[in-house]
């Protein structure tokens, strides 16, 4: 009897044990099934996935919400044959909002200002001593208004799709290498000292930085970005170079914030453009056309008959 007794207890600890780990087994399995049903599975080779996902982190899928990517870095001028030289800092930001048009077509608002920084005390540049040349330049800014860009599934440059790398378990590395040559709205015989070619050719190499886990979250609207940003192109109109042969090398990275935190960026940045241009404080709210650059804002500030 005792025997018996001692079976009928291990079968109902057996029993116990295995309902037990039935009922884990089937939580987590139901946890799984919640976690996948919870991701957005962003296909990123798939083009309206790729532009959703970039949607998030250029921008916000949230109504008026107004997003800013910071930066700050150095300046090098590039001669062949000459040692390079770090001319200048910088300090800047893009504020933007993402206004959906329709399925598959986002319209990208936006304003951006780069402060050209003296390298030794850090304060904003009014003049400028070029080694090159020996003179004392004004300074201007850039100071581009607008800056805006269509998201479609088909543009003027074909069809969509960003570039991305996963890095390790969680990274995820959009880049957009954007690659420019079109005529120079500062002709050299307009503007002999300003103009270096009657073409105007740059490259400027963003890096994207986020978590994938983030991306495919549907409660996120816009995602946390860290980037890096790489800019070469042709002496500054300002710099008064002429034609003389060499580049200007930018190097700076930053990060991704929302313009609630505006004034968690520097000081140096801010209380300029406030005190300068306070309508950078926000984006643009209606898309406009053409955008400015550095080279159509000089020819603005100074227009030749």
């Amino acid at each position: 009897m005792k025997y018996q007794i001692q079976i009928l207890v291990i079968l109902v600890v057996t029993l116990n044990f295995s309902c037990t780990a039935q009922r884990d087994t089937q939580n987590k399995t139901e946890s799984i099934s919640a976690n996948q049903s919870d991701s957005m599975m962003l296909d990123l080779d798939d083009p309206a996935d790729n532009l959703i996902a970039f949607a998030k982190v250029r921008g916000s899928l949230a109504k008026d919400e107004e997003v800013i990517y910071y930066a700050n870095g150095k300046i090098y001028g590039v001669v062949n044959g000459e040692r390079d030289k770090h001319l200048m800092d910088y300090e800047m930001y893009n504020i933007a909002r993402l206004n959906k048009v329709e399925e598959n077509h986002y319209q990208l608002l936006t304003r951006e200002v780069l402060l050209y920084i003296n390298k030794e005390s850090g304060e904003v540049l009014e003049t400028f001593d070029n080694p090159y040349n020996e003179k004392s330049v004004k300074v201007f800014h850039v100071w581009n208004d607008p800056v805006n860009q269509n998201f479609m599934l088909e543009g003027k440059y074909g069809k969509w799709g960003v570039n991305h790398n996963k890095l390790g378990k969680d990274m995820i590395c959009m880049n957009a290498d954007v690659l420019l040559i079109y005529p120079s709205p500062l002709t050299t015989k307009e503007y002999p000292e300003n103009s270096q070619s009657d073409m105007y050719e740059a490259g400027e190499l963003f890096q994207f930085f986020v978590s994938e886990e983030e991306l495919n979250d549907p409660t996120v609207s816009s995602t946390e970005c860290t980037i890096s940003w790489t800019r070469i192109g042709p002496w500054l109109p300002w710099m008064e170079m002429g034609q003389r042969p060499g580049m200007l090398l930018y190097q700076g990275a930053g990060y991704k914030l929302l313009e609630k935190d505006y004034n968690q960026m520097p000081k140096v940045l801010t209380e300029y453009v406030l005190k300068t241009k306070p309508e950078y404080r926000h984006a643009p709210t209606e898309f406009t056309s053409p955008n400015e650059t550095s080279w159509t804002y000089y020819k603005k500030m100074n227009p030749r008959k």
